[in-house]
């Protein structure tokens, strides 16, 4: 397939019927998506703060740029990445830095983070951006660094920069570019509205990530359970050489590798990237805010987001600035507060409980459910496992649920490494089957985090001991060094009478002079001694 099919216009494109292929496991879940689909996309107002953590992404944290007291435009940058593995924050409107510090962060561990606040204006200014019109002709570098400067992160959930992530290097050549418009989790429509409402523009931010990875062909998936989006994106792909393809609706075929075996049937290797099988999966809000980024110069400041849930009067999809307050959103939406059994930031099954309704939404954020007490459910008494194996079928990696939970139990962390837990995507299809209501999941985020404890412990003292090595090692450099030039200092120099032709008078005055000169310096350094003693004598 002539990669130009993807840059512009060619003769009308009969797309084939796509054979798919089945992965392992997963389950039929109720979807509750119609409750948020039925209104249109609307902009959530701009809130009096904004609070920007500085650690958004997958990697090292960002490094602020600006200090308490400065005035920032829409769209400035306000901490720049640190290190490869990390990404820019901007500010998501005008206004004044108030705060740099510790705030409530969505995180599992509850814990506080570091944090930019903004104090909004009101003026919504922009700072000066610039995109790339002719993108078609760029170089991919360029358009590569366009995405890294905007700030860009895999929007599904995940956070992995996506620069790094489209620069495979040369190594792994890139055979397929797979759009994941398979929105597989509970509640969540933001995508479905996206794709419905940005077609056309999704489809350019296509064209962009194939012209940075040049791939060989390129999809978008889409569940069958999705009809207008799949036909919004279909009409805009004609003529693009980009296949849109329907995927049967069963959770979790959202995960990157389970979308990878039903399109192409391959398998991403235990440890391996998708890359290494020379695939690359990037996100439908991830294309959009590509196309954000390389043809209007717009950093990622915003994003769509579904709030939903029975607490809700009217669930429906909000585009919100990164870095609004939850408590601002439930307010001004009316959300009834007092029915919220559970608010859960992402959908019930992978999402992230809140501590706290004043974290804010962040970039990976994509879903706000404000869940009453009939949509969670209830907490049964923990039972013992009866080793049933009904976990077994279900899980989507093909893992042994019911043996990784013993050994987490027994913080056996080494098995849990021999029984690939690390591969354990936490998708929760193994704790909705079990019988006994074991929370499964939570055990093995509790091993994975110990394993990653132990790990960094282990690396800290093995750098320890590379520095202990390397410092004896100096130091005994400098010891030898030291003692060669003692040795090399006592060495007496006794001249050749028979090379120099001189008399031996001659040579016994030389020598004379030579001991004299060293007499001095050895009364003058007795001297010297004999003060001492004196004046530490008189002092005592």
């Amino acid at each position: 397939m002539p990669f130009q099919r993807f840059l512009g216009p060619w003769s009308p494109f009969q797309q084939p019927v796509r054979h798919l292929f089945d992965f392992h496991g997963g389950i039929h879940v109720p979807d509750h998506k119609s409750v948020s689909t039925s209104l249109p996309v609307v902009a959530a107002p701009l809130p009096p703060r904004l609070i920007l953590p500085l650690h958004q992404h997958i990697g090292v944290s960002a490094e602020p740029v600006v200090k308490v007291g400065d005035l920032v435009l829409k769209g400035q940058r306000i901490a720049k990445s640190e290190g490869s593995l990390s990404a820019p924050v901007h500010a998501p409107s005008s206004g004044q830095i108030v705060e740099i510090g510790m705030l409530p962060v969505p995180h599992a561990s509850g814990l506080d983070a570091p944090c930019i606040v903004i104090e909004t204006d009101g003026m919504d200014r922009w700072c000066e951006h610039v995109g790339i019109p002719d993108w078609g002709h760029a170089d991919p570098d360029l358009l590569r660094t366009q995405i890294r400067d905007a700030g860009i992160v895999g929007l599904g959930g995940a956070g992995f920069p996506s620069s790094i992530k489209l620069n495979p290097g040369p190594a792994y050549p890139i055979q397929t570019l797979i759009l994941n418009g398979a929105e597989c989790e509970p509640y969540i429509t933001s995508d479905d509205l996206l794709m419905r409402a940005h077609a056309v523009e999704i489809i350019i931010g296509l064209r962009i990530l194939v012209r940075i990875v040049n791939p060989s062909e390129c999809l978008i998936a889409i569940e069958d359970n999705k009809p207008e989006a799949y036909q919004a994106l279909f009409e805009a792909a004609v003529d693009t050489g980009i296949e849109v393809v329907r995927v049967p609706t069963r959770y979790p075929i959202g995960g990157e590798r389970q979308l990878i075996q039903t399109v192409t049937g391959k398998e991403v290797p235990s440890g391996g990237l998708p890359a290494h099988i020379g695939v690359i999966c990037q996100n439908i809000a991830t294309a959009y805010a590509s196309y954000r980024a390389v043809v209007h110069g717009e950093p990622l400041i915003a994003r769509l987001l579904t709030l939903t849930g029975a607490a809700v009067p009217q669930p429906r999809n909000i585009e919100v600035l990164i870095g609004t307050p939850v408590n601002f959103l439930l307010q001004h939406y009316q959300v009834h507060r007092e029915r919220i059994q559970s608010l859960i930031l992402g959908g019930p099954m992978m999402g992230l409980a809140l501590h706290h309704d004043g974290v804010p939404v962040i970039k990976t954020s994509n879903c706000l459910l404000c869940a009453t007490i009939n949509e969670v459910p209830p907490v049964f008494s923990l039972q013992p496992c009866i080793r049933c194996a009904a976990c077994v079928p279900v899980c989507p990696i093909n893992l042994l649920p019911q043996q990784m939970y013993w050994y987490a139990r027994a913080q056996d962390f080494d098995k849990l490494e021999e029984y690939h837990l690390s591969d354990c995507i936490e998708c929760g299809c193994c704790a909705e089957v079990c019988p006994s209501h074991i929370p499964l999941v939570q055990y093995y985020r509790f091993a994975k985090s110990e394993i990653a404890a132990r790990d960094r412990a282990q690396q800290k003292a093995d750098l320890a001991r590379r520095r202990y090595e390397a410092r004896e090692t100096r130091l005994e450099r400098d010891r030898r060094e030291k003692a060669a030039k003692l040795a090399r200092m006592k060495i007496v120099v006794v001249p050749s009478p028979v090379s120099s032709g001189e008399n031996q008078s001659e040579l016994d005055a030389k020598r004379a002079v030579i001991e004299a000169a060293v007499a001095r310096v050895a009364a003058k350094r007795a001297a010297a001694a004999a003060l001492k003693n004196s004046k530490e004598r008189e002092a005592g």
